[in-house]
């Protein structure tokens, strides 16, 4: 019987692939399958994209600030183009210095008269002018003498009449003697006599008084000058009634000549004083005007207080002055530099070279390499222009400027005061130079050119000065 079932086949039914493309058309769940995957696959996370934008930031920033910030390129042989500190010089040297105090003072009359009427009187004459120049003795003011002289009369009036009354009692008294020792008289009588001359004398000697009173009221109605002086302005007229005791000043008059200033020093400095005091030294004194600029007057110091002033710890000193040229005056605000000491054959340094570094003080020598060395010295005392240090020797250059760019053991360039910029600076770094180039440029400037004034040929008095805060001083 004949079998209608079809004999296997070897050909296997192989599943056929779906592409993406036609599973995203397919209907159904195949298609919401396929959008998924799609999604998926073109979706980036957001933290990676934050990452990347920051990246990108500090690349660009790394670049600019390397651009901006860079040193200045190093030409062939791995030199700044900068090249070398350029730098000013000095030399230490062997001199006489003086340690000083300064302080500040008041110039002080050594004499100032206020006159004041001692009698009452109407003013007659005013004989000076205002800030005269006047002599001891010399005549001021008159006051009406008539009321004195009158009153000097009276007295010697009364004294011409009780000398007149004595005389009388001496002769009576001389008459008893002589009847007394012939036993005329009783003793009584010239006991008596006595007594009465010994009154008149009394008398005589009470009117003497009021005669010498009288006379010095007379002389009060002529004011003279008590001392060599200036006087002041005018404070009374001719005309005007002046009262005895009374609070009005008639004239005020100052010597100047010679004149002293009174200044404050520090406690600190006493002992140095005193002991130049008390070895008879005299300390001389220079006074300055307010400014601290010009030199007024040369004198020596005299004395001074006996307390220190609790309040500002310091100690008044009085300087005595000829004052010739009258350059003091009173009451007059001046600065004293009182002379302590004065330091024989020390070792002076420019005082711009001194360098501080918060615990002592030092200076950069300048050795033959033109390399510059850190020198640790003691500074003695120091002026405007120089000084006085320990630990270093005379002959010895010393840089004075230039100090932003030193340490120990730089290479410098020195540079002269006046001069222009130097020439391994001006050369552009790391160019070399033909021989003959400079006079070849030199030669090319044109005439205009050469007669320009520069830097470099300026006076040094005309040359801008730049001090820190970078303003320019001429």
């Amino acid at each position: 019987m004949a079998n209608d079932t079809p004999p296997p086949s070897n050909d296997r039914t192989l599943p056929v692939p779906v592409n993406d493309e036609a599973a995203s058309h397919s209907p159904g769940a195949g298609s919401a399958h396929g959008a998924g995957t799609s999604d998926q696959r073109s979706e980036v996370p957001w933290y990676r994209r934050r990452w990347v934008l920051v990246v990108v930031v500090l690349i660009i920033a790394l670049f600019l600030l390397h651009h901006f910030t860079k040193g200045p390129t190093q030409a062939a042989g791995g030199r700044n183009q900068q090249g070398n500190a350029t730098i000013t010089v000095g030399q230490s040297r062997t001199g006489d210095i003086g340690i000083y105090v300064n302080a500040l003072g008041t110039v002080t009359p050594t004499y100032t008269v206020t006159v004041y009427s001692q009698i009452t009187g109407r003013v007659m004459e005013v004989h000076y002018k205002e800030g005269q120049m006047v002599r001891k003795g010399e005549a001021l003011i008159e006051i009406d003498p008539r009321p004195s002289e009158a009153t000097l009369k009276q007295a010697e009036g009364s004294l011409q009449h009780d000398q007149g009354l004595l005389a009388q009692a001496r002769m009576d008294l001389q008459r008893y003697k002589d009847a007394y020792a012939k036993n005329a008289i009783a003793k009584q009588q010239l006991d008596d006599q006595e007594q009465t001359v010994v009154q008149y004398e009394g008398t005589v000697k009470a009117d003497e008084g009021t005669v010498a009173y009288d006379r010095v009221q007379l002389e009060y109605c002529h004011i003279v000058s008590p001392i060599a002086g200036r006087v002041g302005l005018r404070l009374v007229d001719p005309g005007n009634t002046v009262f005895a005791g009374s609070s009005s000043t008639l004239i005020v008059i100052t010597q100047l000549q010679p004149i002293t200033v009174v200044f404050n020093v520090s406690e600190d400095d006493l002992p140095r004083v005193q002991e130049q005091l008390n070895g008879n030294n005299k300390l001389a004194v220079d006074i300055y005007d307010r400014a601290n600029e010009h030199h007024l007057e040369g004198g020596t110091l005299t004395s001074l207080d006996n307390q220190v002033d609790t309040t500002t710890g310091t100690v008044r000193f009085r300087a005595d002055f000829a004052n010739k040229d009258v350059a003091l005056f009173p009451n007059q605000f001046v600065n004293a530099r009182l002379l302590v000491q004065m330091l024989k054959s020390v070792t002076l340094v420019p005082t711009p070279a001194i360098q501080h570094n918060g615990t002592s003080d030092f200076v950069y020598v300048v050795k033959p390499d033109n390399s510059v060395a850190v020198q640790t010295v003691t500074s003695l005392t120091t002026n405007e222009t120089d000084t006085a240090v320990k630990g270093l020797d005379p002959n010895v250059k010393i840089a004075t400027s230039g100090f932003d760019r030193l340490e120990n053991g730089a290479k410098v360039t020195v540079r002269t005061p006046g001069q222009g910029k130097p020439a391994a600076q001006a050369q552009a770094p790391g160019a070399t130079q033909a021989p003959g180039q400079t006079q070849a440029s030199d030669q090319a400037q044109t005439p205009a050119q050469t007669q320009a004034p520069s830097d470099a040929a300026a006076p040094p008095a005309k040359k801008a000065k730049r001090n820190s805060s970078g303003t320019s001083q001429q």
